[in-house]
């Protein structure tokens, strides 16, 4: 029964710790209970139970996958057991470690693993890093600042190895973790206290849900949007099927969706386009991909779309190219609204650049590149919703931008590392592996790593 309560615990932490709305701190606390019953169980239980919480608590993206990214049952059965798979193998080597008396490596192992799961799926994937459980702490900034260092990557490793620590019941594990977090915190707490940039051009956000009149509609908001003082308008993604609008204003620019043989976001009147790069497979099947960047205002602002923020080495060409701020056109599906407008959010602490996002069916959100919302409103279904901010003037230069992924590359081998211990260390209290707890070994040494 004691099993079945902490696997039960773990499943039901993690359903409203992740998924398209979560809430950031439950997203710690998840894996503890599962950690807690591997030190005790059998090799299988471990992995059956870690795999098992993961699949009841993301069972819940299955009407995502299968409905609005019309993902075939097959793939989003294989989209949520794979990860799950992994999240038990991450379970038993922890467990495995533990009895062999490696306890601050069994604390490593659970997020090397994951980690490098996701990175993996990042490269792999047509997603990019959609699946990463760093942007569950999109709300916590200093937290989130981590990202200008490690990138997503090593949120992720600190959201699971905390948890791991505590896991383990030693002083070293938790002497170690207790430094991370508070190295975390204060690098956090530094860098939000940086005043935002607002000495940039001003920014309009544009959208509604209604496809009536678009061209006469959105013109009348522009042209109330450039009376108030807005320098650049920002309108949704698809928005439009031709290039051909009558958007251009004296000395202002007018960023517009357009879906033509490309799904582009097109400039009134300087005629910078941006081709999106990934498309949503099936969704956007149609759409021919686009492979370059493009710049408004002397380089200083860049044009990307909606998905293509989900990917971090695209966003990290913008951040070397020293942008102040990304204009980004989109297109949610609702329900994960909030959920990719963070995305967005993320990939701009990561570059140390702002993000103004418009999208249709989802948020209209200007973040800074602290993370930092500077305003936002969700999309009308009847009438126009429009929102205004100050962009910086420059961007901020992150360790993210000069080392890139090292984050990633640094989980997996410690992955290997672990695995290594695996092949090479064993238990020096038993002959067969017991469960920590148990009467035929003995505990591992304080001293032991």
């Amino acid at each position: 029964m004691e099993r079945i309560l902490l696997t039960l615990a773990s499943a039901v932490l993690m359903h409203f710790g992740t998924g398209l709305h979560p809430i950031w701190w439950l997203t710690w606390l998840a894996p503890l209970p599962v950690l807690f019953l591997a030190r005790r169980a059998g090799r299988g239980t471990a992995f059956a139970a870690g795999t098992l919480v993961w699949l009841a608590g993301q069972a819940q993206m299955w009407p995502y996958f299968t409905r609005p990214l019309e993902m075939p049952p097959a793939l989003a059965a294989a989209l949520i057991a794979g990860p799950a798979l992994c999240y038990g193998l991450g379970v038993l080597l922890f467990r495995t470690l533990l009895v062999r008396g490696r306890p601050l490596l069994a604390a490593a192992a659970v997020p090397a693993v994951w980690v490098t799961t996701e990175y993996v799926m990042s490269l792999a994937g047509p997603h990019g890093a959609w699946w990463s459980l760093a942007y569950t702490q999109a709300d916590f900034l200093p937290v989130l600042q981590t990202a200008s260092v490690t990138g997503v990557w090593g949120v992720t490793f600190l959201l699971l190895f905390v948890p791991a620590s505590i896991a383990v019941l030693r002083p070293r594990a938790a002497v170690v973790s207790g430094m991370l977090v508070a190295l975390t915190l204060g690098h956090g707490f530094v860098r939000l206290a940086t005043p935002a940039d607002t000495g940039g051009r001003k920014v309009a956000l544009i959208a509604t849900d209604n496809s009536e009149d678009l061209v006469r509609r959105y013109g009348e908001a522009i042209d109330i949007a450039v009376a108030r003082g807005a320098e650049i308008v920002v309108l949704p993604e698809k928005v439009f099927k031709t290039a051909d609008l009558p958007f251009a204003r004296p000395g202002v620019e007018v960023v517009v969706g357009i879906a033509m043989e490309t799904n582009s976001a097109v400039s009134y009147p300087s005629g910078v386009r941006y081709d999106k790069h990934h498309m949503i497979p099936g969704v956007e099947r149609k759409f021919r991909p686009g492979t370059s960047l493009a710049f408004l205002d002397g380089n200083r602002l860049g044009l990307i779309i909606c998905k293509d923020l989900d990917f971090p080495d695209l966003v990290r060409e913008y951040g070397k190219a020293g942008l102040a701020a990304l204009l980004a056109p989109a297109w949610d599906f609702n329900e994960d609204a909030w959920l990719h407008s963070r995305m967005a959010v993320v990939r701009g602490v990561e570059n140390g650049l702002a993000v103004a996002r418009a999208a249709r069916e989802g948020w209209l959100t200007v973040s800074d590149n602290r993370g930092r919302i500077v305003t936002e409103r969700y999309s009308d279904r009847t009438g126009m919703t429009t929102v205004t901010a100050t962009l910086p003037r420059e961007g901020s230069a992150t360790f993210y931008i000069a080392l890139g992924d090292w984050a990633a590359w640094a989980s997996a081998g410690l992955l290997l590392l672990a695995l290594g211990a695996l092949v090479c260390t064993k238990s020096s209290n038993s002959v067969s592996e017991s469960p920590i707890g148990g009467t035929t070994m003995s505990p591992p040494t304080p001293s032991s790593v």
